[in-house]
């Protein structure tokens, strides 16, 4: 039990303090996600754009379905690659928002442990 009023205002802050803590790694996070995913739009609109301009140039059908066949394998894959970074990502960014809370919660048990 919490024994007076300072100590509930010592907690209050800390948890505010975890909170404003929290909600900064968070917002980092999804900063670097969108800086990363409008970087991935970019390449991919590129390479979508090459795509088709060696296919309109191809001098054959045959040529021209080996352009598509490396372009959407090659688009898959940096899919996939991208996919994965996402994932690792918002793990992250999980792991960074969680810690300040985390270790808020550990005073707030050890704080009402010793009552």
């Amino acid at each position: 039990m919490i024994k007076s009023f300072e100590e509930l205002q010592s907690l209050s802050k800390d948890g505010l303090q975890a909170y404003a803590a929290s909600a900064t790694a968070l917002t980092k996070g999804f900063h670097a996600m969108a800086q990363d995913a409008a970087e991935f739009s970019r390449k991919s609109f590129e390479t979508t754009t090459a795509a088709v301009e060696h296919t309109a140039a191809a001098k054959s059908i045959e040529s021209a379905v080996e352009v598509q066949q490396r372009y959407a394998k090659e688009a898959y894959d940096a899919f996939v690659g991208q996919m994965s970074k996402f994932g690792e990502l918002y793990l992250a960014t999980a792991r960074e928002a969680y810690k300040p809370l985390e270790v808020s919660f550990q005073a707030f048990g050890a704080t009402t442990a010793k009552q």
